[in-house]
């Protein structure tokens, strides 16, 4: 299925079949996350999903543009999303990057913690796991959630560039943060 595999080809596969996907790639190393990327939903796991997916990124109040990133050093970075409002750009939804084992199949995958910073993404759990493709093609997978079984359910997503250079940090970090089994839980099931 990932011979030749483009980001249109990958539009057509089902969650399922995406998260199946997820598990043969491998993690980028934090010095490639370097730059804005292109972000589009791939197949979500319901109709819910897909209709509240397209309700939170793209309405008239703001569409998803991307998510970016900028290496803090070899093991950590930054980053936040964008969104097209009001005729501009702004960021939203900052995160911490770390490589980190995956809640998916336990291997390494590029993770995006949201809860290191105050924001909403950070308040309902979000954490984003990214593979790469091919150069300059990634394929996400997001989770959010108040319980585990909840932080289970996979949200498919895909990343390409990096098309622009990363604006700036942005947020507030929640004092005395320290990453958990909440958010990486297979850190703890050694």
């Amino acid at each position: 299925m990932k011979q030749g595999m483009s980001a249109a080809a990958l539009r057509q596969h089902s969650t399922a079949e995406l998260l199946q996907l997820f598990s043969t790639l491998e993690a980028p190393a934090i010095s490639e996350m370097n730059g804005e990327y292109a972000a589009s939903l791939l197949a979500q796991p319901s109709w819910m999903a897909t209709k509240l997916g397209q309700m939170v990124l793209n309405n008239p109040m703001g569409s998803w543009l991307c998510k970016a990133f900028r290496p803090l050093d070899a093991n950590s970075g930054r980053g936040y999303n964008s969104f097209r409002q009001r005729g501009g750009i702004t960021q939203r939804y900052p995160m911490q990057t770390l490589i980190a084992a995956s809640r998916f199949d336990g291997r390494p995958s590029y993770q995006l913690v949201y809860r290191h910073f105050h924001s909403l993404c950070g308040d309902i759990n979000m954490v984003d796991e990214v593979r790469r493709m091919a150069p300059g093609l990634y394929l996400g997978i997001g989770t959010w959630g108040f319980t585990r079984a909840q932080r289970q359910i996979p949200y498919p997503f895909l990343l390409e560039g990096p098309q622009a250079a990363y604006r700036g940090d942005i947020g507030r970090a929640r004092h005395n943060f320290f990453i958990g089994k909440r958010e990486i839980p297979a850190l703890f099931n050694l």
